[in-house]
């Protein structure tokens, strides 16, 4: 349940995130998975985590019952976890996708869109690998959050590029979220309008991921949803393929 202590619990996990990856990462992909069940079933559903690193959310996927694969493009991503490479790890780009099309239930990726350069073409790429009437669960830090220069934040507002240089100068290292490099502005309201132009799927749900469900709202206005919603979830339905007419 989206209520205000659970969103208490995951902010308390979030602040863990460099210092106890595994109870922030752990605490993450429960709550998700949890989430996830509430749209579609996930026992014997055929699942990919795209961008999922060292594998958290592709064990509570299994957990549940899910055939799940985890494609990240980086080697050291995947060994994050103690050197281990997660069961069933995949080299892959989360721009063109290891997978056939319609050929997955469910297409999860969790916080990787805000690191692709072409963020539309990731989620153009989940759709094409769901199977009609599948879902597309994807969410993503928005840019103008509080947290959208992740560990560079909160001088992001005053520049991804100065946010950069700023941490670089101060702990004598590039930041792991470069601005312009492994990380890039994506907002609420490109998003939305992507999902509003397409023809092939439908908009089950948006909702501010880590906030009560009585916050969902706050996605509906403009500007103040790229502060407030923090991390925008959207959950997509791909549509049936139309018999062919006559």
């Amino acid at each position: 349940r989206a209520t205000l202590r659970r969103s208490a619990a995951l902010f308390a996990a979030f602040r863990t995130e460099q210092t106890d990856p595994d109870r922030f990462y752990g605490t993450l992909a429960r709550d998700t998975v949890a989430q996830l069940r509430s749209y579609a079933p996930l026992d014997g559903a055929v699942v990919p985590d795209v961008g999922g690193g060292p594998g958290y959310f592709a064990d509570e996927l299994r957990a549940a019952g899910a055939r799940c694969v985890c494609i990240d493009p980086d080697p050291a991503e995947l060994r994050l976890r103690g050197g281990r490479v997660p069961d069933t790890a995949v080299l892959g780009s989360a721009l063109r996708l290891p997978v056939r099309t319609g050929s997955v239930d469910v297409c999860l990726s969790s916080n990787v869109l805000e690191h692709v350069p072409d963020p539309q073409a990731m989620a153009a790429e989940m759709v094409r690998a769901t199977r009609p009437g599948g879902l597309v669960f994807l969410s993503y830090t928005l840019w103008l959050s509080p947290w959208g220069g992740h560990e560079t934040s909160p001088w992001h507002y005053l520049g991804g590029r100065y946010a950069a240089e700023r941490f670089a100068r101060r702990t004598g290292r590039r930041p792991k979220n470069d601005f312009g490099r492994t990380m890039f502005a994506v907002s609420a309201a490109e998003m939305i309008r992507w999902v509003r132009a397409r023809d092939d799927v439908d908009a089950v749900d948006a909702v501010p991921r880590y906030l009560p469900r009585w916050m969902k709202p706050v996605v509906r206005v403009a500007l103040v949803r790229e502060v407030v919603t923090w991390n925008l979830l959207l959950v997509l339905r791909k549509r049936p393929v139309a018999p062919p007419a006559g």
